[in-house]
């Protein structure tokens, strides 16, 4: 591991404690579950963690995280707390770190884990995917609108980037509560499919819920235990087919773009 997945690794092990002591549900997701079963951790050159909770879970971690004295340099942030905070889902802080994202809105805060919610999003493939596909514009408009112009994104990207900022945007804030607000519509114990609504990678989000298991299964990541759907074989597969193949050597790289990372000086002190 380099020092940026230690760091990472220090925030998941604290997290995986805190969701236990709580009967939290949580999974790993997306690039951490495949570096997990492919590489028993850390893809070697990713550089974050991706956690998805059920909605349930999700807003007693928020509520938790908030009410609690934790001796730890740890916090959780979540949508519409700060105006600088741009993103639709929590994430959870090394307060003793720096970290700014090349977004359009620079925030300035710590490394960090992405806190994704799990919802319900339908009983059969095809409705799941209609419903999807409303949620999914919302949120696309939204990304245009706080995305920054990247030389690592493709043109027509960039391109649909500028043209939706020449369009008037509603508030930011009223915008969110009306997308939370249809991500919430179906709860995630209620549905055969669930989804990650705010993930990249569109309709391979949508999952079948048994995938899941009621509870997760605990697997090993690097030298710490942590929790990953009971099928953690479908879910990959969904995602990325041949899963165990490793990609051509162009494409591993991070997808990340940062403008500052400091691992041993607080964003606070900035």
């Amino acid at each position: 591991m380099n020092q940026l997945q230690n760091k990472l690794l220090n925030i998941l092990s604290w997290f995986h404690q805190f969701c236990m002591g709580h009967n939290l549900r949580y999974y790993v997701i997306g690039g951490t579950l495949l570096g997990a079963v492919r590489h028993k951790g850390f893809i070697p050159w990713d550089d974050d963690i991706d956690i998805g909770m059920p909605r349930r879970d999700y807003d007693r971690l928020i509520d938790l995280m908030k009410s609690e004295n934790h001796d730890s340099n740890y916090c959780l942030e979540a949508p519409l707390e700060n105006k600088d905070y741009v993103y639709q889902f929590c994430k959870v802080y090394d307060t003793s770190t720096t970290l700014v994202e090349n977004t359009r809105y620079k925030t300035k805060r710590g490394l960090y884990l992405d806190i994704f919610p799990l919802d319900g999003i339908g009983n059969t493939l095809e409705e799941s995917k209609r419903n999807f596909k409303k949620i999914a514009r919302k949120n696309n408009y939204i990304m245009t609108k706080v995305c920054a112009l990247s030389k690592r994104r493709k043109t027509y990207k960039n391109v649909a980037i500028i043209v939706s900022r020449c369009i008037p945007f509603p508030n930011w804030r009223s915008t969110l509560r009306r997308l939370d607000k249809l991500c919430r519509e179906k709860d995630f114990d209620d549905y055969k499919y669930v989804t990650n609504p705010y993930g990249a990678w569109g309709e391979r989000e949508i999952f079948k819920r048994e995938w899941f298991g009621e509870y997760p299964i605990i697997i090993n990541f690097e030298n710490i235990q942590i929790c990953a759907p009971q099928d953690y074989d479908s879910f990959l597969t969904k995602m990325y087919g041949d899963y165990m193949k490793l990609p051509p050597k162009e494409k591993q790289v991070t997808h990340h773009d940062y403008l500052c990372l400091d691992l041993e000086k607080s964003y606070r002190n900035y």
